[in-house]
C-alpha cells in the first residue's frame, strides 16, 4: 500500500507540474488519471520492490544529482567535439565491467550509461556491459568503473546484492 501511495503522489506531482492548469474540471481529470493508473499497476502486479525501489530513498536522489553532473560534463564534451573543425570522433565498442547482481542494478547501470551523451548501451550480461562510445574520452574505462561502483552501492542498499 505504501508503494501505491508513493506512486500516486509521484504521478500527481508530475501531472500538476506538467499540466499548468488548475481548474476544478482539469484537476478532477488528473485525479481520475492518477487513480486509474495506480489501479492498473496494482492489478498488473508490478508495484513491487524492483518496480518501485523505495528502499533507495535519499541515496537514489544523490545518485541522480551525480548522474546529472556527469550528463552535463558529457554534453559539454560532445558539443565541443561536434563544433570542432577537426571533429575528433573515434567511434568504438568497449566492454565496461559490471558488478551488479540484480536485474534492477544492471538496468540502472545500463540506462545511466545510455543517458550520458556519447555512449549507448548495446548489451548487458555476463558481468559486462557492451557500449558504443563516440570518442576516446567517452570510452574511458575509469569513468565506467566509477559509475559501476556507484550503482553497485545503490544495489546493496536495497538488499538485492
Amino acid at each position: 500500500m505504501v508503494r501505491a501511495l508513493a506512486l500516486g503522489v509521484g504521478l500527481a506531482l508530475l501531472w500538476l507540474g506538467l499540466s499548468g492548469h488548475y481548474t476544478p474540471l482539469i484537476l478532477g481529470f488528473g485525479l481520475f488519471s492518477v487513480v486509474f493508473i495506480v489501479l492498473i499497476v496494482m492489478r498488473m502486479g508490478i508495484l513491487d520492490k524492483e518496480g518501485m525501489p523505495l528502499e533507495l530513498g535519499l541515496r537514489f536522489v544523490l545518485y541522480w544529482v551525480w548522474l546529472g553532473g556527469e550528463i552535463v560534463k558529457s554534453n559539454l564534451h560532445i558539443s565541443r567535439v561536434i563544433l570542432s573543425p577537426k571533429m575528433p570522433i573515434n567511434p568504438q565498442i568497449v566492454h565496461f565491467k559490471s558488478t551488479q547482481k540484480s536485474d534492477l542494478g544492471q538496468v540502472i547501470f545500463g540506462n545511466s550509461i545510455t543517458l550520458t551523451p556519447g555512449t549507448t548501451t548495446i548489451e548487458i550480461g555476463d558481468g559486462s556491459v557492451l557500449v558504443h562510445a563516440l570518442t576516446d574520452q567517452t570510452a574511458d574505462l575509469k569513468a565506467g568503473a566509477a559509475m559501476d561502483e556507484r550503482v553497485t552501492g545503490l544495489e546493496k542498499m536495497t538488499g538485492a546484492a
